[in-house]
C-alpha cells in the first residue's frame, strides 16, 4: 500500500502530458501478467517465464538443473510470480516518472 502511496504522491507535481508519457511508457515496457503465466503453464519447467520478467540467473539455473526437481519448482514459482511482476511494474513507473521530471 505504501509503493501505491509514494506513486500518487510522485505523480502529483505532473502535467497531463507528463502523466500521458509515463502512462505510454508503462504500456511498452510493464510486464503483463498473462504472458507470464501463459510462459509458467507452457514453458514453466524451462524458466521460460523467469527469463521474461529478467531473472535470468535463475531462469538459467532451471532450464539447467530444472528437470532434477521435476515440478516442484515450477509449481512454487506460480506463487510468486504476481508479487515479481507488481514489483517490476513499479520499478518501470518509478523510472518513467524521474525521467519525465528530469526534462523539466
Amino acid at each position: 500500500m505504501t509503493t501505491f502511496n509514494s506513486s500518487i504522491q510522485s505523480k502529483q507535481g505532473l502535467t497531463s502530458e507528463q502523466l500521458m508519457i509515463v502512462q505510454q511508457e508503462m504500456e511498452a515496457k510493464a510486464k503483463k501478467p498473462l504472458i507470464a503465466y501463459l510462459l509458467w503453464f507452457f514453458l514453466g519447467t524451462l524458466g521460460a517465464h523467469r527469463f521474461y520478467l529478467g531473472n535470468t540467473t535463475l531462469a538459467v539455473c532451471m532450464l539447467l538443473f530444472g528437470w532434477l526437481t521435476l515440478f516442484i519448482w515450477p509449481f512454487v514459482d506460480v506463487f510468486f510470480i504476481g508479487g515479481r511482476i507488481r514489483a517490476i511494474n513499479e520499478q518501470v513507473e518509478t523510472h518513467a516518472i524521474a525521467q519525465v521530471k528530469s526534462y523539466n
